[in-house]
C-alpha cells in the first residue's frame, strides 16, 4: 500500500503543490492582516491537496492517449501501465470529495463556490484540444487557490483578493507558456493548441515576459492596498530577480526548461510567502 501511495504521489507530482500552496497561504496571511487560525490553515492545506490530486489525476487520465504518442511524456504512469485509468478516476473523485469537504468545513461561501472550482479544474484538461488559451485556463485554475484562501479567512471577496489571484494567474500562465516550448512540434503535428505552437517561440516568450511583468505590478499593488511593510517588498525584489533569471536561462538554453519551470518558480512562490510571513512577524514584534 505504501508503494502504491508513492506511485500515486509521483503521478500527480505532489511536489508541484509548491506553485499554489504558498500563494494560498500568502493570501490567508494578507486577508487575516496577520495570521489565520490553525483550523483555517489546516483545511486550506487539505483542500489544496485534494484539488491537486483531483486535477492531476484527471489530467493524466484525459491525456493518456496523447501522452503515449509524445516521446517526452510516453514514460508517464498510465501510458506505461503502472497506474490504471480506473485508479486515476478514483483518485480524482477522492480528491474532489476532499476539496469540497474541506470547503464545507471552512465556511458557507467557500462551499457554495466549490463546484465552480471543480468545473475549472475539469475544463483545463480539455482546453489544449480547442484553444491556445489553455495556459490562461491553467492560470485561472491555480489562481483559485489564493482566492479561495481569502474567502476562507474573510468570508467574502475584495479588490485585493482579485488582484492577488489575477497576479498569480498571470504568473502561472507565463511559466506554462515556457513549459509548452518543449512540445511545439508535437502539438502542431497532433493539432493541439498552445501559444508557442500558434505564435512561435520568440513571440510566445515576449508574451510570457509581459505576463510576469504584470504579475509583479499586481503584487506591488497588493502591497500598497494592504499597507504591507518593507519585508514584503524585499520578497518581491527577490522574486523579480528570479523571474528575470528564468527568462535569461530560457533565452540561452532551452534544455533547462525543466529547471526554470519547477525550481525557479517554486522559489518564487516560497519567497513571496516567506517574506510576507516575515512582514507580519516583524509587525507583531514591533507592536508588542
Amino acid at each position: 500500500m505504501i508503494e502504491r501511495l508513492r506511485i500515486y504521489m509521483e503521478m500527480i507530482k505532489v511536489e508541484h503543490t509548491v506553485f499554489a500552496l504558498p500563494f494560498a497561504l500568502t493570501s490567508a496571511l494578507i486577508a487575516a492582516h496577520g495570521f489565520p487560525t490553525l483550523y483555517q490553515t489546516f483545511w486550506i492545506v487539505v483542500a489544496l491537496f485534494g484539488a491537486r490530486t483531483a486535477a492531476m489525476s484527471l489530467n493524466r487520465l484525459i491525456d493518456a492517449e496523447i501522452d503515449a504518442k509524445n516521446p517526452r511524456t510516453a514514460n508517464r504512469h498510465i501510458p506505461r501501465g503502472i497506474v490504471k485509468k480506473s485508479e486515476a478516476l478514483i483518485l480524482a473523485i477522492i480528491g474532489f470529495v476532499l476539496m469540497v469537504y474541506s470547503a464545507y468545513k471552512l465556511n458557507p461561501l467557500a462551499f457554495k463556490l466549490s463546484p465552480i472550482a471543480i468545473l475549472v479544474l475539469v475544463l483545463y484538461s480539455f482546453t489544449k484540444r480547442f484553444t491556445y488559451l489553455c495556459h490562461i485556463v491553467l492560470g485561472v485554475a491555480i489562481a483559485l487557490a489564493p482566492l479561495g484562501a481569502w474567502i476562507v479567512v474573510k468570508g467574502s471577496v475584495s479588490l485585493s483578493a482579485f488582484i492577488l489571484s489575477f497576479s498569480v494567474g498571470l504568473w502561472v500562465a507565463g511559466f506554462d507558456i515556457i513549459y509548452a516550448l518543449q512540445d511545439v512540434e508535437f502539438d502542431r503535428k497532433e493539432g493541439l493548441y498552445s501559444i508557442p505552437a500558434v505564435l512561435g517561440d520568440e513571440r510566445a516568450l515576449i508574451l510570457s515576459k509581459l505576463f510576469h511583468i504584470l504579475t509583479l505590478i499586481g503584487l506591488i499593488w497588493i502591497g500598497v492596498l494592504e499597507k504591507l511593510g518593507f519585508w514584503y517588498y524585499i520578497g518581491l525584489g527577490v522574486s523579480a530577480f528570479l523571474m528575470a533569471k528564468e527568462h535569461k536561462i530560457i533565452s540561452q538554453d532551452r534544455s533547462k526548461i525543466g529547471y526554470a519551470f519547477f525550481n525557479l518558480n517554486g522559489y518564487i512562490s516560497l519567497t513571496i510567502f516567506f517574506f510576507t510571513l516575515v512582514n507580519y512577524l516583524w509587525e507583531m514584534m514591533w507592536n508588542s
